[in-house]
């Protein structure tokens, strides 16, 4: 007579278990493959609905008492047809969505309708490619994107940079190929919630940070890896400790983060410099690049940065960083003086040359 087996006696299995974790692992896969085939047959089919919107417009149909009524009337009818989706909103930006994307096939495959309409609410073309551009690339979250465009990353990174980078920026995204790339100027740490002008120690500061990984990560940008906080290192018998130690997976090399709540000193600099020269030789495998230092700081005054890092290790960086969302009508009177200045260029030398 064969014994029933019990549930209790299933979850003691170690066969069981693997099944049951091969199951759970292709359910959840299978759950992830038809959300994203559901998001990519709906960008598709607004996609479409946009088309004939348009193609209705421009076929000479459309009186115009009438055309300023089209799209809230497709909105009554289509909502009384098939219920909700179709308010007034959504059907502008389904038409909006062709007249941005008229090749949108390829889009529509990589992008949720939500990533979509975030996109479509930038104006200024050459932002909203930078960040279809990054959210393709980094593969963000509807959530991540909105932060991103919400603390004006394009403006941050696009900041400073002359005409030709800033289109490159817009057209294909940041791409990390150096250590100059990982640089975002000010970093933002606007997902703490420490209101200005509270002043926290570096300690909490730094408490706070690795309670909000997750953002931290996102700020820091693609491809950085955690490694430990406080890292400490010793030299004849005198320990030193780092306070953010992480790992760069694309540049193959340790990142190390110190954070100041005042203005940087030349101390500061030099101390980071014997972080450096300590990873390179004692943490580095064969495999390794040069480690990156990154002094993260509330204030920095430009010229004692300049002496201070002096025929240093170019792989040093002083960054500030701020608390709350940047101005982003500053940056982007920044970027536009540059793009100006070098359209400007062009012309003399044109005339120059004729």
């Amino acid at each position: 007579m064969t014994l029933a087996t019990t549930p209790t006696e299933f979850s003691q299995d170690g066969d069981y278990q693997h099944l049951l974790g091969r199951i759970s692992t292709t359910y959840t896969t299978g759950q992830l493959r038809a959300t994203q085939a559901v998001n990519t047959h709906m960008t598709e089919t607004y996609w479409q609905i946009g088309h004939d919107i348009v193609e209705f417009e421009q076929g000479g149909k459309l009186r115009a008492t009438y055309g300023r009524a089209l799209l809230a009337s497709l909105s009554r009818d289509l909502t009384l047809r098939h219920g909700k989706g179709f308010s007034r909103s959504t059907v502008i930006r389904i038409r909006q969505f062709y007249l941005q994307y008229p090749k949108g096939a390829t889009l529509s495959h990589q992008l949720s309708w939500s990533h979509v309409v975030e996109l479509l609410k930038i104006d200024d073309p050459l932002e909203r490619s930078f960040y279809e551009q990054q959210a393709i690339r980094e593969k963000w979250t509807i959530r991540e994107l909105v932060r991103q465009k919400d603390t004006s990353l394009f403006l941050r990174l696009a900041a400073g940079k002359d005409k030709a980078a800033i289109l490159a920026l817009a057209a294909q995204g940041q791409i990390v190929a150096q250590p100059g790339d990982l640089m975002r100027d000010p970093y933002v740490f606007e997902f703490l919630k420490i209101p200005e002008p509270y002043r926290v120690a570096e300690s909490t500061l730094e408490s706070r940070l690795c309670d909000h990984l997750q953002p931290f990560l996102l700020e820091l940008g693609k491809g950085f890896t955690f490694v430990g906080r406080q890292y400490r290192i010793t030299l004849n018998n005198t320990h030193y400790r780092v306070d953010l130690v992480f790992y760069h997976r694309i540049l193959r090399c340790f990142v190390l983060i110190d954070l100041k709540i005042n203005e940087v000193q030349h101390h500061d600099i030099g101390q980071m410099n014997l972080y450096l020269g300590y990873f390179a030789a004692e943490e580095n495998t064969p495999e390794d690049n040069p480690p990156i230092g990154i002094i993260m700081t509330r204030q920095k005054d430009e010229l004692l940065v300049e002496y201070a890092t002096y025929q240093m290790n170019s792989q040093l960086f002083v960054q500030k960083y701020q608390l709350y969302l940047p101005n982003r009508d500053e940056l982007r009177r920044e970027i536009e003086l540059a793009l100006s200045l070098s359209g400007n260029d062009a012309d003399e030398n044109s005339e120059g040359q004729s």
